[in-house]
């Protein structure tokens, strides 16, 4: 089966292919569901099937997306969270966690200089 191309920059694309060969899951071992969105867009909402559920058969676990109007867009987030998911799954860290672990530090270091540099109160 075909790598499908979602509505994204090619280097997404590229680093979504790569990402699925890093933990070993093929394109068919993904079942995909097209169903409405929810939330507001009134009759347009109501008429399309934006929305994209994914499902990884092996472990059972699935993403749901329905965040933009693009059903190509949706399919590709939906993978894009379902990676992170089983990478979790498995143990292994996500962007997520370094992005919040870079984060803590930078608060940290602030933490720690403004302590050192704050004024003292023995000046009369």
């Amino acid at each position: 089966m075909t790598q499908p191309s979602f509505a994204v920059s090619a280097e997404k694309n590229r680093w979504l292919l790569r990402r699925m060969a890093e933990l070993e899951i093929r394109e068919e071992e993904l079942e995909e569901r097209f169903v409405r969105s929810s939330g507001r867009g009134g009759q347009h909402l109501n008429k399309t099937s934006t929305a994209v559920q994914v499902c990884h058969l092996p472990t059972g676990l699935t993403a749901r997306c329905g965040r933009e109007r693009s059903q190509s867009l949706n399919r590709f987030l939906a993978r894009r969270e379902l990676l992170e998911k089983i990478a979790r799954a498995r143990g292994l860290t996500t962007a997520e966690e370094i992005l919040s672990a870079k984060i803590r530090k930078q608060k940290a270091r602030r933490q720690r200089r403004s302590t050192a540099a704050a004024p003292t109160s023995d000046r009369p």
